[in-house]
């Protein structure tokens, strides 16, 4: 009888096991990565567990035990302070990038009067942004791809990103984008996943098949490293002085296992989303757990960046200014 107990065990964790690889949200184009995010958005399992805010919270440091919800809206205010946005006045428009349901978009227009556009490039997002977003605040949301945003050169007193990089199959177009679109003396603030600089110590034999399904289960094409990242927005020609980075691997650590927890303390859950809800969210378990195990062993880390855009005229500023002086004259 134990014998048969086993085994019928061993097979239900195979069979899972084959699932879970085999329905993997592999990234194919911006529209695999809209698709993942339409479908998360509809069927509202994560924003009941996540909340308003799709990324990590931030417990401290050393981390401390908080609310899951409440550390998240605090990684907002946290991020603000530390990109020194908090020193500006009312009113300073700002670019939030890969917004999803607008929670970060709320609280900087709420808590800090600013002016804010956000952007994602799932439709279903720019729909419950905007239903939970009250008329008052100064926000917008659209649909855009940050790999190549509809917006004008220096159009923003500051752009913002939470965990949108890993999305991104070109980080050096991303990160000209997020430089283009600041005004000269602008602020960039970006926070996101990223994996160790493997230039100074390769992935090895174990870390190589973890990052894979990092990739693949969440429609990621690369993470880029702290160090990668830094050097690609120097790069684009746009940044004045230093790119500044910081580590919040530490104060951020506590999320992942956070996350799975919320599905024991509200159980609510079971009964709103029924066995189909229960399934996609154990589907999920995984994967926690390997993002877990990655930035636990140094083998991802969280990286924060702050950069401010220089003076130097863009192509499309300069012919922007011909095109006004031959309207001039």
């Amino acid at each position: 009888m134990r014998l048969l107990i086993v085994l019928a065990i061993f097979s239900v964790l195979l069979i899972a096991a084959i699932a879970y690889l085999l329905t993997a949200r592999r990234y194919q184009s911006s529209e695999s990565v809209a698709n993942s995010y339409d479908q998360w958005t509809e069927d509202g399992i994560l924003e009941f567990y996540w909340g308003e805010h799709i990324h990590l919270g931030h417990y401290g440091s050393p981390p401390r035990r908080k609310d899951f919800l409440v550390a998240k809206s605090d990684f907002v205010h946290e991020m603000v302070r530390w990109g020194g946005l908090d020193k500006f006045p009312p009113g300073t428009t700002v670019l939030d990038v890969g917004c999803g349901i607008g929670g970060s978009s709320r609280i900087l227009a709420r808590d800090y009067g600013f002016a804010v556009t956000g952007i994602t490039i799932s439709p279903q997002q720019v729909l419950r942004a905007k239903q939970l977003t009250p008329a008052e605040l100064n926000v917008q949301f659209q649909v855009d791809d940050a790999m190549a945003m509809s917006f004008p050169d220096a159009s923003f007193d500051v752009v913002w990103s939470i965990e949108a990089g890993p999305h991104m199959p070109d980080k050096a177009i991303f990160a000209k984008e997020l430089m283009r679109v600041l005004k000269p003396g602008g602020v960039l603030v970006v926070a996101d996943w990223n994996q160790r600089d493997a230039r100074q110590k390769p992935l090895n034999f174990w870390e190589k098949p973890v990052m894979r399904q990092l990739l693949d289960q969440w429609s990621h094409p690369e993470f880029a490293s702290i160090e990668e990242f830094a050097e690609l927005l120097a790069a684009t020609g746009f940044v004045e002085g230093e790119v500044v980075t910081a580590d919040w691997t530490e104060p951020t650590l506590p999320s992942w296992l956070d996350s799975i927890w919320q599905g024991v303390v509200r159980p609510e859950g079971l009964v709103r989303f029924g066995l189909p809800g229960i399934l996609k969210s154990l589907r999920e378990v995984p994967t926690l757990l390997l993002m877990r195990l990655a930035f636990g062993t140094g083998l991802c880390r969280f990286g924060m960046f702050r950069a401010v855009r220089n003076h130097q005229v863009t192509a499309n500023e300069l012919q922007a200014a011909v095109d006004m002086k031959a309207v001039t004259h």
